[in-house]
């Protein structure tokens, strides 16, 4: 019976733009019939995976997306008095393993050892291209395509929460054991405009008034909901069967949803911010969002004690309805309830 941890937070933002979208102004999503702030969930997971947070306290289990292994590659081989001309060629046969490497002869490709797309990439499988590209440049054949370079399962936590796909080698793509919905507020936001100039420090009283630059850039600020689903017996399976560094990873994933903000903007806003609440649930029931409690928009008054009552409240009426049964544990800033410390401890439990 597969075993599922569901965390759900409000975290409040003031004034800022987060996460913008292809016009630079900070997306948004209709939700209940009006316009809401939404964070992506790929910005929240890159905002979380590469905290330093979340580095330090899985250090040495987390992978790299990249396309530049093949330059890795190549830079260690020259280091070691490699041919310059056969570290390119092995560094461009290491790294096909990962991914599509384009044509030498490509004159429009002045990165000949970079992969076509990006991949996630485990300490090991790293460390395994660097063992494999060694030994052929000591003159040993060796097919990459053809010994284990690539891995199913190994140490490397966020691959095995938020999974891969490797498009030439479906065999080890990973299914993710996290998933992470977009971020939404739960109040209609309208998105505002910051009309701003900057004057030249050096521009003389004698050359007269007046900016010489002129811009706008849009912001809204909101009380976001974020809710995480953790698939915790496939993120075992993931990292090979190692229960421990299971729960670290959840941990350390849990702290960095709680403290993490996305950086967009962030000089211009100093937008950090800390969940107010947060509340765990964990048990086998079939797992479901909280969204829509925040579907008739919340309005009025403590927008943030409004929005925890609504939140509780569907929770007890699915529990209710559906007969849910589900352990559950939270942290309540502004009542001083709980703390990440004792949630840690819940879902380590």
């Amino acid at each position: 019976m597969t075993t599922f941890l569901q965390i759900h937070l409000l975290t409040q933002y003031p004034p800022a733009n987060l996460n913008r979208d292809d016009t630079g102004r900070p997306k948004t999503a209709m939700f209940g019939d009006v316009p809401r702030l939404r964070i992506s969930s790929q910005a929240l997971k890159r905002a979380w995976r590469t905290s330093d947070g979340f580095r330090k306290a899985l250090e040495g289990h987390t992978g790299e997306r990249t396309r530049r292994l093949g330059d890795v590659v190549e830079e260690h081989l020259t280091a070691q008095g490699t041919d310059e001309k056969q570290a390119r060629r092995i560094a461009r046969t290491v790294a096909d393993v990962f991914g599509k490497v384009r044509p030498e002869s490509d004159k429009n490709d002045k990165n000949p050892t970079h992969i076509e797309q990006l991949a996630f990439i485990s300490p090991e499988e790293r460390q395994t291209a660097l063992e494999f590209a060694a030994r052929m440049a000591a003159g040993e054949t060796i097919d990459p395509k053809k010994t284990p370079v690539l891995r199913r399962a190994d140490t490397a936590v966020d691959i095995a929460m938020f999974g891969r796909m490797l498009a030439d080698d479906p065999d080890y793509n990973r299914e993710a054991a996290v998933q992470v919905a977009h971020a939404i507020t739960t109040h209609k936001v309208i998105v505002e405009d910051d009309y701003y100039t900057a004057v030249d420090d050096l521009k003389k009283p004698t050359e007269g008034a007046g900016a010489e630059f002129i811009s706008e850039t849009g912001f809204a600020a909101g009380l976001f909901y974020i809710y995480l689903c953790i698939d915790r017996d496939l993120l075992v399976r993931n990292l090979d069967g190692d229960e421990a560094l299971a729960t670290r990873g959840i941990a350390a994933l849990l702290e960095a949803a709680a403290t993490e903000s996305p950086r967009g903007k962030q000089a211009s806003f100093a937008s950090r911010a800390r969940a107010s609440y947060v509340m765990i649930e964990r048990g086998a029931t079939a797992p479901r969002t909280l969204a829509a409690a925040f579907a008739a928009p919340i309005g009025g008054g403590d927008i943030l004690a409004r929005s925890i009552a609504a939140l509780e409240d569907l929770r007890e009426r699915f529990a209710s309805c559906y007969g849910d049964e589900t352990e559950m544990s939270r942290m309540d800033v502004m009542r001083s309830e709980g703390s990440l410390a004792s949630l840690a401890d819940f879902v380590g439990a």
